[in-house]
């Protein structure tokens, strides 16, 4: 099978999964397991995209610069910045620590 026909079958299935979400009707999505559900999966996969893009690189796990990126960030986050402030705190710290010798 080639990639575009592989890409193809691949839209097509998002296409069908995002139609058959519009024939589920409203009182079940309003459920409250529904609702729990979906939001403790967009946590989850939020967290496993954070951790993959902090600690591997490649098939390795590495400690670099980017973990004290994302503690700044954490902090941040805790102190209630906005958005764009936690980006460049965050920034900031991967910066200054790459200036010190961390990789």
């Amino acid at each position: 099978m080639s990639t575009w026909i592989g890409i193809g079958i691949a839209c097509l299935v998002a296409y069908v999964t995002k139609l058959l979400g519009y024939l589920v009707p409203e009182t079940v999505l309003d459920s409250p397991p529904i609702r729990t559900g979906s939001a403790a999966a967009t946590v989850g996969l939020l967290t496993a995209l954070v951790v993959a893009n902090t600690f591997a690189s490649g098939q390795q796990l590495v400690l670099d610069a980017r973990i004290l990126a994302l503690l700044a960030a954490a902090v941040a986050l805790t102190l209630r910045m906005p958005f764009i402030g936690v980006v460049v705190v965050g920034a900031l710290a991967a910066a200054l620590a790459r200036m010190a010798g961390m990789a």
